[in-house]
C-alpha cells in the first residue's frame, strides 16, 4: 500500500481561498465531492476533532481527519495555502499544507492509522515541505508521492 494510491488529482488543491482554519476545513470538504448535508456533517466531525487539540503537526503541515458515516470508504484530500494560515499547530507556526483523512466508523480494509501514519512520515521527508510549496500542478504532487514511494 503506497500513499499515492488514495489520492486523485480532482481533490488537490494548490491554493486554497479561505482565510480562516473553518473556510479551508469546508473546502478542503468540498474537494471530496459529497452532497451538501453531508458536507455540513463532516465539518461538525471536523470541528469536534479540532477542539480536542489541533491536527497542525508542525513544518507547516495539518492532518484534520475524523470518522465519519458519510463516507464509505477511506477518502483523502489535499490543499495548499501557500500565504500560510493558523492552525494552532503544536509549533505555534503557519500551516501551508493540510492532508484531509476521513473514513467511516467501521472499516474492513482498516486503512485509517495507516494512511495517517504515511502521511506524517512523508511529511518528515526533508526535503517535502520546501517541494510541496513551489508544485505547479496537481500532476505533480501526484508525481511526488509516486517519488516518495511511502
Amino acid at each position: 500500500m503506497e500513499l499515492r494510491e488514495f489520492f486523485s488529482e480532482d481533490a488537490v488543491k494548490l491554493e486554497l481561498e479561505g482565510t480562516t482554519k473553518d473556510e479551508v476545513l469546508k473546502e478542503l470538504i468540498s474537494l471530496l465531492k459529497l452532497d451538501e448535508k453531508a458536507e455540513g456533517m463532516l465539518f461538525k466531525m471536523l470541528k469536534r476533532r479540532e477542539n480536542l487539540g489541533s491536527t497542525g503537526i508542525g513544518r507547516g503541515i495539518a492532518i484534520p481527519h475524523c470518522r465519519s458515516l458519510v463516507v464509505n470508504r477511506l477518502r483523502v484530500a489535499f490543499g495548499r495555502k501557500t500565504s500560510g494560515l493558523d492552525f494552532k499547530a503544536i509549533d505555534d507556526k503557519p500551516v501551508h499544507f493540510m492532508f484531509l483523512i476521513v473514513a467511516p466508523p467501521l472499516e474492513v480494509s482498516n486503512q485509517y492509522l495507516p494512511v495517517l501514519g504515511k502521511i506524517a512520515q512523508f511529511s518528515k521527508e526533508a526535503d517535502v515541505p520546501q517541494r510541496l510549496l513551489t508544485l505547479p500542478t496537481p500532476a505533480d504532487f501526484m508525481a511526488l508521492l509516486e517519488e516518495k514511494k511511502i
